[in-house]
């Protein structure tokens, strides 16, 4: 299966990132207005709907609304809606739906009771013709261009990058902090390619990976491990650092591989005790982020370029995306049609 031409669309699609992230910092402007919108009708809190990829977009904005905007947030159980069809009060809360087809029926529905519940409803979506958008009061276009791979790549980080421009701007901010997120993404495919690589050689054969972060990289270490499952079929399992201690960490042995993800900043700096003690265990330990240097236990690191905390997952899951696709063609698969999957998935 590992042909020249296995993986050439999520290939192509993870190179295209930097320049999907500099043109959607160029289009701030329109998500500054829909911020402004939502200022205009301060929210109670927030609550946010999502499948796959985009839910742990939504995770990482849940951590933006909370620490930047100091509300609470909270995310949906669609389900709640779609099968017990559950009456309740939406009045002054903001809703968020994040899905980068908006094709997913139980959040088109969930959009549509919320908006009739009293919500302000906000659609944040790669396909700006879709249901949900129509859907939604106000919407985000995360352009990143039709995606053609099964693996979302730049509709992942440009969805995260839409949902940091529109927290940013609703608390006042001009964007400042990723004002050159495009040269850094793009510092950081090339900065990362040859301890990718090293990685990808080190972990071909490994059955179980668990991902563990802190803070705002938990989505990262959430979206990694899907990457690893969905192309190269790893066993993997992603834990919040403090969750993983709790139990899980019983099951970590010389034949478990942890990738931990590790910032500059709060988060980072609480994960250093978790690697600590899953390298005692005998884990082999990758860590990835601006601090990865930091961690003494890490049997390989990624380094990346250090920024904002709050932006850091932006930067910090290029290299995984890469992981991910160099581990499927090392172990002979064709990470653009993972068996079983489809680009659209159908749920109520």
């Amino acid at each position: 299966m590992n042909d020249t031409a296995s993986g050439r669309h999520m290939a192509a699609e993870v190179a295209q990132q930097p320049a999907v992230l500099a043109g959607l910092v160029q289009a701030r402007s329109d998500i500054a207005s829909v911020a402004s919108r939502i200022a205009e009708r301060p929210p109670r809190f927030a609550l946010l709907a999502a499948r796959g990829s985009s839910d742990h977009a939504a995770i990482y904005a849940k951590y933006l609304v909370e620490v930047l905007l100091g509300l609470p947030a909270g995310l949906v159980s669609p389900s709640t809606t779609t099968l017990y069809h559950a009456e309740q009060d939406l009045s002054d809360v903001l809703l968020i739906s994040v899905s980068q087809s908006g094709g997913s029926y139980d959040l088109l529905e969930v959009t549509q009771t919320a908006r009739a519940r009293g919500a302000l409803t906000v659609a944040v979506t790669n396909t700006p013709s879709s249901p949900l958008t129509e859907a939604a009061e106000l919407s985000v276009d995360v352009r990143a261009g039709t995606e053609n791979a099964v693996a979302a790549t730049k509709t992942y980080s440009a969805t995260l990058l839409a949902l940091y421009l529109l927290v940013d701007a609703i608390r006042g901010g001009k964007g400042e902090h990723v004002a050159d997120i495009g040269e850094l993404a793009e510092r950081t495919l090339a900065d990362t390619e040859d301890d990718v690589a090293r990685a990808v050689e080190r972990y071909r054969f490994a059955d179980r990976i668990l991902t563990t972060a802190r803070g705002y990289s938990f989505a990262t270490a959430l979206e990694g491990s899907l990457k690893l499952a969905e192309t190269s079929y790893l066993s993997t399992r992603a834990y919040s650092g403090a969750d993983l201690l709790h139990g899980p960490v019983a099951a970590v042995d010389t034949e478990t591989a942890v990738l931990g993800v590790t910032s500059a900043g709060k988060g980072g700096a609480a994960l250093l005790d978790v690697l600590d003690t899953v390298s005692q265990r005998g884990a082999d330990v990758l860590c990835v982020g601006s601090a990865a240097r930091s961690v003494p236990s890490a049997a390989l690191t990624v380094p990346i370029a250090e920024t904002a905390e709050e932006v850091a997952p932006i930067l910090e899951v290029l290299p995984l995306q890469r992981l991910a696709l160099g581990l499927a063609l090392a172990r002979g698969y064709d990470p653009d049609s993972p068996r079983g999957l489809r680009k659209v998935t159908r749920t109520r």
